[in-house]
């Protein structure tokens, strides 16, 4: 998801290079979204192998196996191409004929709207409204999954077994946070006039979902464990205590 935007980004912070061809900015577009697509239906499948792991760590392996694992990401991969390809389709046709100027990042949907002679109402509809769906349907199993995941954690016995599985779900809840709080309010945001949300908050709310998850989870999901930890801790006593012993 990250790898769809942060090459452009650079390139235009680094080198002044703020052009694009019209095809490439909607291709541009078009893996941006499917990334993102993509992303949340991970999320999804992550608290679907949390699930079979804690309440049914027997047959985990009967139940996770790789064509199993294979369908899923089909079926992740397909419902994002159907998403994408008919919101592609209807902004690829709209007509421009005014301003060539992305007032944003990257191609963004919402953006390359605005650009458009014709009322870009169908197409910001649609993305409105399928966000909303497949969003708001993730998160409703995640959050069924999860009630049914803390049932099973809180009825074992041993508190060493609560809190590794506690641990293991947290990790989780912090990058589903990061990606789902920002990125729904950069949808949301998007709709409202600039007077209400200015723009540059707009491009402000839609970057950090793009980048930030990428760039945080090695940290959340890397502290969990305990070489790491100890390591990391290794080396903060030995920073304070040579400075310490510096400033004496």
């Amino acid at each position: 998801m990250a790898s769809s935007v942060v090459p452009k980004m650079v390139s235009i912070f680094c080198s002044g290079d703020s052009s694009i061809s019209f095809n490439a900015c909607f291709t541009h577009m078009f893996f941006v979204h499917l990334a993102t697509a993509v992303e949340t239906g991970l999320l999804l499948t992550m608290v679907f192998d949390h699930y079979v792991a804690i309440c049914k760590p027997l047959p985990y392996k009967r139940i996770l196996t790789p064509q199993v694992m294979l369908g899923m990401s089909l079926t992740i991969t397909i419902r994002a191409v159907t998403f994408m390809t008919p919101l592609s389709w209807m902004v690829s046709h709209l007509p421009f004929c005014g301003s060539n100027v992305v007032v944003h990042s990257y191609c963004e949907h919402i953006a390359l709207a605005r650009l458009a002679c014709a009322d870009p109402m169908p197409s910001s509809l649609y993305s409105l409204i399928g966000s909303s769906i497949m969003v708001g349907s993730d998160v409703v199993f995640i959050a069924a999954s999860y009630i049914l995941i803390l049932r099973a954690v809180f009825g074992l016995s041993s508190k060493t077994a609560q809190l590794k599985a506690l641990s293991t779900c947290g990790s989780h809840v912090g990058v589903m946070a990061l990606y789902y709080l920002p990125g729904m309010a950069s949808v949301y945001a998007a709709w409202l006039r600039q007077d209400v949300v200015p723009l540059h908050t707009q491009v402000l709310l839609a970057d950090p979902y793009m980048i930030t998850p990428a760039t945080l989870n090695p940290i959340i999901y890397g502290m969990r464990t305990k070489q790491l930890q100890e390591r990391i801790w290794s080396y903060l006593m030995h920073f304070l205590f040579d400075h310490s012993n510096l400033g004496s």
